[in-house]
């Protein structure tokens, strides 16, 4: 019955989750939010996870009901997969608000030296380390600052504990975490997020993508409007677009931009960024119109291509996974399409479409059954890995 840690971080949510054999003892989950028409900087979003990681670390143990000695592995998020256009960004980090230690070759693949005098709380690190079992951390992608301060904590509670450490892909755990809750076998996945946007199908030991963004994904599409709007990021930007759209009364058309199995969301962003002020200026429509126009077109374009993709693979399953995945709207549509395709749609609620630890600690109890581990040497992250680029070993 082994139990894994997994750590998330690689956007502006940090957590940290316990899975033990299909059962999720521990998901505690923080937000960093940032005021109207601002989005979330690396080095802020990293400084964030830092303050908050090691509460949340003694926070889930204590909702699990686990101490070290119970833990068999240690997972954390190496990166997030898709065809990004993620900014690329230097770390520049105060190494005084870290201990001594977590400092040291965050990007190299030399091992770090033993950790000797790390200044972490007794409570969850005591003097002998052995609460957790495996211990799982994303691989990518996603931001540069905020995944390696997760993985430095994964990669030190791993050694402290001597536990096996585990990088996850990104979107290997919102797949894994998805058939988990849901109970779905082989479905074709619609993975929407702020970082990517893509349709996968699994088949002989890859998931394999259909379809993707060819710029930006369907989240960064709807945070950046809500940017234009001035719409709080509070709880978060595609919440709120989803809750004014509820009162949007007028479509406005916007560009429809589906290319084969693959999508693209600039073009409307562009066209939004430049008319929405005159429109709301002029009275042609409201803000609500808006924000009902934008979630109408974008999502009509990816059930379009999802419906595709299941035609294309004979699939009777349809799967949402990723923070957008959780917008009602959405899986109305996908319900409407599965239903006149004699299809199941199947998704989750926003404790497990949206980041979570739990997501990678499931995802690395799968691996670590089948005989994965990550090695020091290896156990740094990536902006750039792909969803096909992992080998599932641990389906048929």
């Amino acid at each position: 019955m082994p139990a894994v840690l997994g750590f998330e971080g690689s956007a502006n949510k940090i957590g940290v989750g316990v899975v033990r054999d299909g059962a999720v003892l521990a998901n505690p989950r923080r937000t960093y939010v940032t005021p109207p028409g601002t989005g979330f900087l690396p080095g802020d979003t990293a400084r964030h996870h830092r303050a908050v990681i090691l509460d949340l670390l003694q926070e889930a143990l204590t909702e699990a009901g686990l101490t070290s000695q119970d833990i068999d592995c240690i997972a954390y998020t190496k990166g997030i997969a898709g065809r990004l256009t993620i900014e690329e960004h230097t770390w520049s980090l105060a190494r005084s608000e870290w201990p001594a230690a977590l400092c040291y070759h965050h990007y190299t693949t030399t091992p770090a030296p033993p950790f000797t005098s790390l200044t972490f709380p007794s409570s969850v690190f005591p003097s002998v380390c052995r609460i957790l079992t495996p211990i799982s951390i994303p691989l990518g992608p996603g931001m540069g600052a905020p995944l390696v301060s997760v993985a430095v904590v994964a990669r030190t509670v791993a050694q402290l504990w001597n536990k096996p450490l585990l990088g996850v892909n990104h979107c290997i755990g919102h797949i894994e975490m998805g058939r988990l809750i849901t109970g779905a076998t082989s479905p074709t996945v619609l993975y929407v997020s702020g970082g990517n946007t893509q349709v996968i199908a699994y088949s002989e030991h890859r998931y394999r993508i259909f379809g993707e963004t060819i710029d930006i994904a369907v989240g960064n599409c709807l945070d950046r409007f809500a940017r234009v709007l001035k719409i709080s990021n509070d709880p978060s930007p595609g919440y709120n677009i989803e809750q004014m759209a509820k009162r949007g009364k007028k479509l406005v058309e916007l560009p429809y931009t589906v290319k084969g199995m693959d999508v693209s969301f600039s073009g409307i962003l562009s066209f939004i960024e430049d008319v929405a002020q005159r429109m709301l200026a002029t009275g042609e429509c409201t803000p609500e119109d808006l924000c009902f126009s934008l979630q109408e077109t974008v999502f009509a374009m990816l059930v379009e291509i999802t419906e595709r993709a299941m035609a294309h693979c004979g699939s009777q399953e349809a799967l949402i996974v990723g923070g957008v995945g959780c917008n009602l709207r959405l899986q109305e549509m996908m319900e409407t399409m599965c239903q006149e395709r004699g299809a199941r749609l199947f998704a989750t609620d926003e404790r497990f479409c949206i980041d979570n630890g739990a997501m990678i600690a499931q995802a690395g109890w799968e691996m670590f059954r089948a005989g994965h581990r990550t090695p020091l040497s290896d156990s740094g992250i990536t902006q750039r890995f792909r969803t096909d680029e992992v080998e599932v070993t641990w389906r048929d």
